[in-house]
């Protein structure tokens, strides 16, 4: 379901206006794209960490103005706790998107029932899909998970007419096993004599000769 932002267009734009406007519990916003004027809006802070909270991308603007509109960008404070600006972009439901989505891991490895770590390198991925169609999360299915194993992101199960546009290789998640210090010590030792060149038997008597 698309989440509905009740907006407002407001006229005072700058730092001052906008501080004022947090202090009352909203947000200043931009609408843009489509060829058609940039509208400044006011956007309810509660409204919004709602829709992000539940993942939409794709939201319903109703109140001053009626459109359909993707989450474009979220400006943070420093912290990462209180949202400063939002930017809006006109979007039809049809129209072909490109977004990125959080990755979800599923599952029991069986490598980590014999011991194995599991590791999530890549927390979300790039996908392009029609905008009404934006998926909130992808699973990441581990049940074949084993030790040594990997799951990149070309093997990530996708919804009709989604497309991940991350590199296929890169890895999502793995399953390592811990080594102890004294492992890693002791295979550091074995590979740097592995590469110490062997004495060659007559080399000195071809040199003398």
């Amino acid at each position: 379901m698309t989440e509905v932002l009740n907006v407002s267009l407001r006229d005072e734009t700058g730092s001052r206006a906008a501080r004022r406007l947090r202090s009352q519990g909203l947000i200043p916003a931009i609408l843009y794209g489509h060829g058609e004027k940039n509208l400044t809006l006011s956007v309810p802070a509660a409204d919004l960490e709602t829709a992000i909270r539940h993942g939409s991308q794709m939201v319903d603007l109703s109140g001053g103005v009626r459109e359909t509109a993707l989450i474009r960008a979220v400006q943070r404070d420093a912290f990462g706790t209180h949202i400063l600006h939002l930017d809006l972009t006109r979007v039809s439901a049809t129209e072909t998107v490109v977004v990125t989505v959080p990755l979800e891991l599923r599952g029991d490895a069986p490598g980590a029932k014999h011991g194995g770590i599991i590791e999530h390198h890549v927390h979300d991925v790039e996908i392009e899909c029609p905008a009404g169609k934006i998926p909130e999360r992808l699973e990441v299915n581990m049940k074949e998970l084993e030790v040594g194993g990997s799951i990149s992101a070309g093997e990530i199960s996708t919804p009709e007419q989604t497309t991940i546009l991350t590199p296929p290789d890169t890895v999502v998640v793995s399953c390592y096993v811990h080594k102890a210090p004294a492992e890693v010590e002791e295979e550091a030792e074995e590979a740097a004599a592995s590469t110490v060149e062997p004495e060659v038997i007559g080399r000195r008597a071809e040199d003398e000769e």
